[in-house]
Formats: C-alpha cells, sequence, structure tokens
C-alpha cells in the first residue's frame, strides 16, 4: 500500500451533507471546496462556513468553481447528487491520484462512475447524518448519525486507507465508522432510500408518520413495508446481508416529517435520483433472477413523470403556436 497522511481533502459539492463534512474536517485538515457557482466559492472565501444545530462552530476554508485551481489532495468527499456524479469527477479526478474517493451518494453505480476518472482509490460510502443548508455559508447539523465507509472491491482499496479515512472524519466530529464491507450498509440505505423517497414523489407526502401507519386497510405503511420486503428479497438474491433493518430505519425517519430529496426534485421539475434507487434495485433483481415488480414500478411510473413535465412543455408550445397563426 502507499503511505499515505490525510492532511488535504476536498469536498465536492456542497449542499446540506458536503457541507458538513467540509465544514467538520476543516478542523482538523485543510479543506478545498469545488463547487459549481462562483458566488458560492466567493461567499465560502469570504465568510468561512457555519455549522448550528447538533454542533454549533466557525470554520475558514477554501473554494472555487475552477478544477485546475484545485492542488493534489490525499481525500476527495464527492457529496453531490448521484445524477451529478459524473460531471463532478470527471474534471478533477486526477488531483487523487496517489489519495482516495469517498462516495457519499444515495443509491448505487456512483463508485464505478468515480473509479473510471480517477486513478485514486475509490470508497464505498454510506451516510445518515441530514442537515439543512440555510445559506451558501451556513447549515444546520439535525440527525447526528455515522458514515460507513469500506473499499471499493474492483479498485482493490486497502482497508487501512479505509479506517484512515474514517479515523479523519471522526477528529472532525463526525461520526463514521470503517467496515471490511461496506455493501450490507449501503444496500440497507438503498433500500429504505428507495421505498421512502419513491413514495414520497409519487404522493408528495414528506417522510411522515402516514410511511409507518399499518392500522388501515388503506394506510401507506402497508405499501413502505411491502417495497422494503421486496429489497430485502433482492439483497438476499445478491448475497448481501443487511447491516440494518430497512423497515427500523422508516420507523425512525417517519416521525422526522422529513422532505425526501426526490420530492423536492419532482416539485422543482429535476432529474431525480430513482435510477440509482428503485431503477438499480429492478435491475439487479433481474440480474439475479428475483422478481421485483413494485420497484420496477415506481422506476418506471417516477420516469413517466419526468417525461411528462416536456411533454407538457411540448404540448403548450403547439398550443402557442397555433394561437399565433
Amino acid at each position: 500500500m502507499r503511505a499515505l497522511h490525510m492532511k488535504r481533502v476536498c469536498v465536492i459539492g456542497c449542499g446540506a451533507i458536503g457541507s458538513l463534512y467540509a465544514a467538520h474536517l476543516a478542523r482538523v485538515a485543510e479543506v478545498w471546496a469545488c463547487v459549481r457557482r462562483e458566488e458560492h466559492a466567493r461567499a465560502l472565501n469570504r465568510e468561512g462556513l457555519r455549522v448550528s444545530g447538533a454542533h454549533d462552530f466557525h470554520v475558514s476554508l477554501k473554494a472555487t468553481t475552477r478544477p485546475n485551481e484545485l492542488p493534489d489532495c490525499e481525500l476527495g468527499i464527492i457529496a453531490t447528487k448521484a445524477t451529478q456524479v459524473e460531471d463532478s469527477i470527471a474534471p478533477v479526478g486526477h488531483r487523487f491520484g496517489k489519495g482516495a474517493i469517498i462516495s457519499a451518494q444515495n443509491g448505487l453505480g456512483s463508485e464505478e462512475i468515480i473509479a473510471a476518472h480517477t486513478r485514486g482509490y475509490v470508497i464505498r460510502g454510506t451516510t445518515f447524518m441530514s442537515g439543512t443548508r440555510h445559506s451558501d455559508t451556513h447549515v444546520q447539523y439535525e440527525l447526528d448519525t455515522a458514515t460507513w465507509i469500506g473499499p471499493f472491491e474492483p479498485c482493490g482499496t486497502p482497508y487501512a486507507m479505509v479506517k484512515e479515512a474514517a479515523e479523519l472524519i471522526v477528529a472532525g466530529g463526525l461520526k463514521a465508522e470503517a467496515l471490511h464491507d461496506a455493501r450490507p450498509a449501503q444496500w440497507s440505505k438503498l433500500i429504505f432510500n428507495a421505498s421512502v423517497n419513491g413514495v414520497s414523489a409519487l404522493t408528495g407526502l414528506p417522510h411522515s408518520p402516514h410511511f409507518a401507519d399499518e392500522s388501515q386497510f388503506s394506510s401507506l405503511g402497508h405499501l413502505l413495508h411491502d417495497l422494503i420486503n421486496e429489497g430485502k428479497r433482492v439483497a438476499e438474491g445478491v448475497g448481501v446481508q443487511l447491516l440494518e433493518d430497512p423497515w427500523e430505519m422508516n420507523k425512525i425517519g417517519a416521525m422526522t416529517n422529513h422532505p425526501p430529496s426526490m420530492l423536492y426534485d419532482i416539485r422543482h421539475q429535476l432529474p431525480t435520483e430513482v435510477d440509482f434507487l428503485s431503477g438499480a434495485i429492478a435491475r439487479e433483481a433481474e440480474r439475479v433472477g428475483v422478481a421485483a415488480p413494485m420497484h420496477r414500478a415506481i422506476y418506471q411510473l417516477i420516469k413517466g413523470r419526468e417525461a411528462s413535465w416536456a411533454f407538457a412543455d411540448e404540448n403548450r408550445a403547439v398550443v402557442a403556436h397555433g394561437k399565433v397563426h
């Protein structure tokens, strides 16, 4: 294994989760934030980053929108949405050639994308912490739970490197655990996330008590339970023994009334992560010969919802054109 001392970290994408990583790690390392908007970078360079909520502190860090301004880094954390990983890692992957990059996305498939754009090691990451981003320079830390990380097997990532990354995250004040195999953690969150996000996007409900209620024939909790059980069967078919029970995770989350990311995307007509969530479960199910009709239906319905936006725009254009002529 190459000697590695993680003193310089780059966080790519500073939404709520990325900001939490960047702020905490800036207490123990030199942190760079690679962001999309120039005004975001200027604000971070000028004002630093404030954390409130479960933790309360302020740090300084360096931020840029220009990949050529980034120095070589020993550790990277990709904290964008799964749909943005390709565009985010392609220009900067060479900066981690002697280091490692943690994938902190929802679902399956981001590690493969990252590995295609770097000579560095790739680390599977699954996080359950949550926060609210109040501005470019202020994030509220809410759910104080762990990030689980482990080697991405095709890269031959050494466990010692995973352990060092976890220790650095812990030193910054967050919770993290290094695992020899992170797939059980990844699949636990995948099944939970795919089920909750899909139902939230289709119903318009935040993650509310409805999602765990099974008291009536019409109760939404039955649907969630069936989706989760189907996901468990797919995980078993893939050969993964779950680290946590997604149904128990759902029951805890249902008390928060938290709006899942896919609900935000649907409300704002943005591309969703469904390909990496229910779509990934459906594809894995087909690969191993396990039936997953419910997740396939969720996947197809969300893709249909996305298609409806372009369809509506086209119809409006036709109507406007007809009125003009």
